[in-house]
């Protein structure tokens, strides 16, 4: 990091305090976020996880020469087995169109793909290998085919969430099984039944725990110790807790995750998204009726640790802010896109992600740009780049979405224009009307009338 680039802080949730981040090599930042289990679309609360990872990233790659970024993708887990069976379908076809419609929905809102994407399917062996090696340092037990972590073999177990083993027992929702010495024990390897998939393995044919997949890919991409592993906030316990485990029993040498980050959960109308509660939304459902940099922009009106309530006033007050921005930006020349983020609002993000902060620095650098500063222009466009916005030209962005052809508002432009010169006033007023009422917006200046959406 260079000696004029601000110091970045990050909460740690293992620590429970904000600290100074600190690289293991600063020459190769290396970073692990959880990412989808492939069984249906994601919805935004998975988004505000992935859109915290992005803008991290992005900032980690402003401040550090190289970041390794590594998002896995659950493509093995009992719901997808179900999902398939529901659906009537095989498991590689769910998981085939499911991965791509992730991919589809991220990069609708700019989300910027990892440098690494392993898949677990195509980790088992080492997978294997982890629980064979838990297993040899007693730390894992083999039962009934099954492969399960002794938790009492652990005496950190709960550090990272907080919990005491009383607490774990009490809150944890674990399966009873008689081959369990623990009831908190968790499966490691579990045997397959023919129609399902599996694996050979030395405890037989059987298929992997969800929380040994994701030590077994980030030791494969990043090494025993690593800088920062990162998801939202409802995997913290048991997931990442068990994660952690397994890993520091594995590689006792390693530190595993040197800092943890989690976001805080997504409300919808101020209560917990459901399918009960009809409050269920996909990215895709917003995204049918609002311009996908909007959804960004409302992900990241709250700073992550805050839990964020998504309405659609918010989304709308999101929309009008945009308009904003990209009047400002004007029509700034392409050379100007390899400007530097302003110092303010790289001061903002590096202190623990306070987009808020740095919303507040854009709308200061708007208020300037809007008063003819082209300096302030270009510093709100890198400001934007940083966080994922701003991507579009101005044009582009009023543009897009009206419900009309774009042919037939310059016809009507035209029509307005000969009203107004035959002195027709009248039909000029009722073309500009009709225009506004169909959500179209008439500015005429100097080089003409131009449009935009409302």
């Amino acid at each position: 990091m260079s000696d004029s680039m601000p110091q970045l802080s990050l909460h740690d949730s293992r620590s429970r305090k904000t600290v100074p981040f600190a690289p293991l090599d600063p020459g190769n930042v290396r970073i692990y976020y959880c990412g989808p289990t492939v069984y249906d679309l994601a919805h935004i609360g998975n988004l505000r996880a992935m859109v915290t990872a992005d803008l991290l990233v992005r900032l980690l790659r402003v401040l550090y020469p190289r970041v390794t970024y590594v998002r896995n993708i659950t493509d093995v887990e009992d719901k997808i087995n179900a999902r398939a069976r529901e659906n009537g379908e095989t498991i590689d076809s769910l998981t085939a169109r499911t991965i791509r419609d992730f991919h589809q929905d991220l990069a609708a809102v700019a989300v910027l793909p990892p440098d690494i994407e392993p898949r677990a399917t195509r980790h088992i062996g080492e997978m294997v290998t982890m629980i064979g090696r838990l297993i040899e340092s007693g730390h894992a037990y083999a039962a009934q085919g099954h492969v399960l972590f002794s938790v009492a073999s652990d005496p950190a177990y709960g550090t990272l969430s907080g919990r005491s083993p009383e607490d774990l027992q009490a809150g944890a929702r674990v399966e009873i099984a008689p081959y369990k010495r623990d009831p908190g024990d968790f499966v490691l390897w579990k045997p397959s039944e023919p129609d399902l998939p599996g694996w050979e393995s030395p405890w037989g044919r059987g298929r992997p725990g969800w929380h040994i997949e994701c030590s077994a890919m980030s030791h494969r991409y990043l090494g025993e110790s690593f800088d920062i592993h990162g998801g939202g906030s409802d995997l913290l316990f048991p997931h990442h807790e068990n994660e952690l485990a397994q890993s520091r029993c594995c590689f006792p040498h390693g530190r595993f995750a040197n800092h943890w980050v989690h976001n805080a959960m997504l409300l919808v109308d101020g209560e917990k998204m459901s399918k009960s509660l009809g409050n269920f939304l996909t990215v895709r459902d917003v995204l049918a009726h609002s311009p996908a940099e909007a959804l960004r922009l409302l992900l990241l009106h709250a700073q992550y640790r805050s839990v964020l309530n998504f309405t659609q006033g918010g989304l709308d007050d999101a929309k009008q802010t945009l308009n904003r921005f990209y009047r400002a930006i004007g029509d700034l020349p392409p050379e100007d896109d390899d400007a530097p983020p302003p110092a303010a609002v790289l001061a903002a993000l590096c202190d623990d992600l306070n987009t808020p902060r740095a919303l507040a620095e854009m709308h200061a650098l708007a208020d300037r740009a809007l008063a003819g500063d082209q300096s302030a222009a270009r510093g709100l466009r890198a400001a934007g780049r940083l966080l994922g916005l701003l991507g579009q030209t101005p044009q582009a962005w009023f543009r897009a979405g009206a419900d009309i052809d774009p042919a037939e508002i310059e016809t009507l432009i035209q029509h307005r224009l000969d009203a107004r010169r035959a002195r027709d006033f009248a039909r000029a007023d009722a073309i500009r009307a009709d225009l506004a009422g169909r959500g179209i917006v008439l500015e005429d200046g100097p080089a003409g009338t131009t449009w935009r959406r409302a």
